[in-house]
């Protein structure tokens, strides 16, 4: 008798240490997918300050209002769609939308470079470019340890004993694009910062 109480002792200690390690997996993939958010937010944040700066560039152009309508449209347009973006693939096609109004901006108008502001708006988009690649490289590395967290057999039978596993799904990285490589010469006009910049997000 006496032994039979020690193994159900046992039994039940190990339950509970079960339950007890399965509410740590929880909570830790609760914080970690809540991570996974504020980086994307941040990465939709630093996409839309990019968006913010075209119209300033369209604005230092003397006689661009025949592209303006449409150049700005599309800016708009992809700004929505980057605030509504759930999934990297949708954020890169509306970043893709950045990236070409930049681009016409700068083929259509070259005089931009010999502006007044222009000096001043190259340093803002060096700098958003630069927030860009980091919150992307944040995103990634919290996705990393997110999806490290939920797998494995018994982590998921902990998140599907205390919750559900539709509330964990495995999260996507975004992925590094390499845009065309005149884009940042046109833009900035900076051989130095673009050879230190291969990739253009």
């Amino acid at each position: 008798m006496k032994n039979i109480l020690i193994g159900l002792g046992g039994i039940i200690l190990l339950v509970v240490m079960f339950y007890l390690w399965a509410g740590k997996v929880y909570d830790g993939a609760v914080a970690k997918q809540e991570t996974v958010s504020q980086k994307w937010a941040d990465v939709q944040s630093d996409y839309q300050r990019r968006a913010d700066l075209i119209p300033n560039l369209v604005a230092t152009v003397k006689g661009a209002a025949e592209n303006e309508k449409n150049i700005l449209t599309e800016v708009t347009n992809a700004r929505a769609g980057i605030s509504k973006a759930t999934t990297p693939a949708e954020i890169d096609q509306h970043a893709a939308t950045l990236n070409r109004a930049i681009s016409i901006v700068f083929e259509n108008y070259p005089e931009i470079r010999a502006t007044e502001n222009f000096g001043m708006l190259q340093s803002q988009l060096e700098g958003t470019e630069n927030r860009i690649k980091k919150s992307r490289s944040d995103y990634n590395e919290a996705v990393k340890e997110y999806n490290s967290h939920i797998r494995g057999i018994w982590r998921t039978k902990a998140l599907g004993m205390l919750g559900s596993l539709e509330d964990f799904p495995q999260k996507h990285h975004l992925k590094h694009k390499l845009e065309a490589r005149t884009l940042l010469r046109l833009a900035l006009n900076n051989s130095e910062y673009f050879e230190s910049n291969r990739y253009y997000y």
